[in-house]
């Protein structure tokens, strides 16, 4: 077994993996807003239950056994919020601070249940993908906004950076995941994009464009 605290550390170097082959204990307390001392003995526990390769001076990653504990949690995590989103109706930028608490509820049937409950999604409300049970991710071929030209088009998959001013903004226009976004004009003088989306014309500054992700097809 392991600790809720255990849980978070294996979260948070899946999450550091992405940018990093092997974490420094100093990456590890960053983001997780702890002491370095305290990771230290952490990293030393974990390394014991072998969810961990810990050589001190020498960096962390995961073994496969803490990995698919990771991805358990990033999957009950994603599933979560879009529970949250779904069925209750909360907003994108409300919902992450309580799956944090949800995501550490350990009944596996509960978790089939609601993955079921939802329909098996495939990506949770910002765009980001849900493992299945067996730890498997889809992949899709996602650009960002900025990276289209006049007359081409995509489906909303998410965002690269919810801020919550983003995703207030994105729900005071309506929009969600799944809509479908044609690109009309990009004006090369300031990067501003004029788009379609439900059938309304709407004007996105370069920002917005730089972390909103859509699917692509060419």
């Amino acid at each position: 077994m392991y600790s809720q605290s255990e849980e978070d550390y294996l979260k948070a170097l899946y999450h550091l993996e992405t940018d990093y082959d092997s974490i420094s204990t100093n990456s590890i307390a960053g983001y997780l807003d702890m002491k370095p001392s305290s990771v230290t003995d952490m990293l030393k526990k974990l390394s014991e239950k072998k969810f961990i390769n810990y050589q001190k001076y020498k960096g962390t990653s995961l073994t496969k056994k803490g990995k698919l504990i990771a991805l358990s949690i990033v999957r009950k995590h994603r599933l979560w919020e879009t529970f949250l989103v779904d069925k209750l109706g909360f907003g994108w930028d409300q919902v992450h601070s309580i799956a944090e608490e949800l995501e550490h509820i350990k009944s596996e049937q509960l978790i089939e249940n609601l993955d079921n409950f939802l329909g098996n999604p495939k990506y949770d409300p910002h765009g980001d993908p849900i493992p299945n049970k067996d730890g498997k991710i889809e992949k899709m071929n996602q650009k960002l906004l900025i990276e289209l030209k006049a007359a081409q088009k995509g489906i909303i998959t998410g965002v690269k950076k919810g801020t919550a001013s983003l995703l207030n903004y994105l729900d005071k226009e309506k929009i969600k995941l799944g809509d479908s976004v044609n690109v009309i004009e990009v004006l090369e003088f300031d990067g501003t994009f004029i788009v379609e989306i439900n059938k309304r014309k709407l004007t996105f500054s370069e920002k917005i464009c730089q972390n909103l992700l859509l699917e692509t097809h060419d």
